[in-house]
């Protein structure tokens, strides 16, 4: 196959780049600071010479957007929105250009877009979507705003001969430096993985082996469209969470965090409390569904392997 990867130079397009070259297929990215032979330059707003890879591509998958760890400040709020909605349009519009179109267009989301909740997981057809949740920060609303704004970007797009595809992601858990598996195994190496905020907010996650698997499945899956859950069937606390990569570590001891501790190691990190307290409880309905089964269905195998990756460097 050949695949186009906008904003493929994050921590998720480095998975699928590696995995499907790796498989023998051309991937062609599309970056800002191109460095390579297959990357080509892109502002992410404005047509331009990248969206010839386009024509006779097999898949898009557009990974765009600028990255959520930072401080929530309106500035960064307002960065977040427009990076992501401004590079689905221009990838429309890259689509519908194309003499040959793609047959499919797989579009980052996340799985943000759905409420605070603790009582009930969320899929595709019963999940709670957030925006207008009691007693949580009124800014939060904005993170499910940018996600609306996201999926509502793709589906307006005029592409009637590329099938569309939403991808509602949870953590992404991989090996790699300076993903979200990193950040927490630092934190439980330094005996700081214990539950925050009394840790019953719900941690959603994917291996990054079946996150790779269910683009290929979902790339191949001609009857599948609309927004879809990457997401490991079994979330859990955050409390249990963080357990159980301490146990795949060896560290014994892990210090609990107030609120107010979260806020301050969130300004020293230059990141959000959004990202630890808000309870993410969301399953793949739609993967399973279809008979996707995960090689990584369950977070304390998951959280093995991952170690086991990381000691064999």
């Amino acid at each position: 196959m050949k695949l186009v990867i906008p904003g493929g130079t994050g921590q998720v397009g480095t998975i699928l780049d590696r995995a499907f070259t790796g498989a023998g297929h051309e991937v062609v990215v599309l970056t800002r600071r191109p460095a390579r032979d297959r990357e080509l330059p892109w502002d992410g707003r404005t047509l331009g010479p990248w969206a010839e890879a386009f024509d006779g591509a097999d898949a898009v998958v557009n990974l765009a957007g600028r990255s959520v760890s930072c401080r929530y400040t309106p500035a960064n709020l307002q960065d977040m929105m427009d990076s992501r909605v401004l590079s689905t349009r221009v990838v429309g519009e890259a689509i519908a250009a194309a003499a040959r179109p793609p047959r499919v267009w797989l579009q980052m989301s996340t799985a943000t877009i759905y409420a605070h909740r603790f009582d009930a997981p969320n899929d595709e057809a019963t999940g709670v979507i957030g925006g207008d949740e009691p007693d949580v920060p009124r800014y939060w609303e904005y993170s499910v705003r940018i996600a609306k704004a996201w999926e509502r970007e793709q589906k307006r797009a005029a592409t009637p001969s590329t099938r569309k595809v939403a991808l509602r992601a949870a953590m992404v858990m991989s090996p790699d430096r300076g993903g979200v598996f990193d950040v927490l195994l630092r934190m439980a190496r330094l005996g700081l993985g214990g539950p925050v905020a009394g840790g019953a907010q719900y941690m959603s996650w994917i291996h990054e082996r079946d996150l790779v698997r269910a683009v290929e499945f979902l790339i191949d899956r001609d009857d599948l469209a609309g927004p879809v859950n990457l997401a490991a069937p079994a979330p859990l606390p955050q409390r249990a969470f963080m357990r159980e990569l301490r146990s795949a570590w060896g560290m014994p001891v892990g210090l609990p965090a107030t609120k107010w501790m979260a806020e301050i190691g969130a300004l020293a990190l230059r990141s959000d409390t959004e990202l630890l307290l808000k309870s993410r409880r969301v399953v793949p309905g739609r993967l399973l569904d279809a008979g996707f089964t995960f090689t990584h269905p369950e977070w304390p195998e998951a959280a093995t392997d991952l170690v086991q990756q990381i000691r064999a460097r």
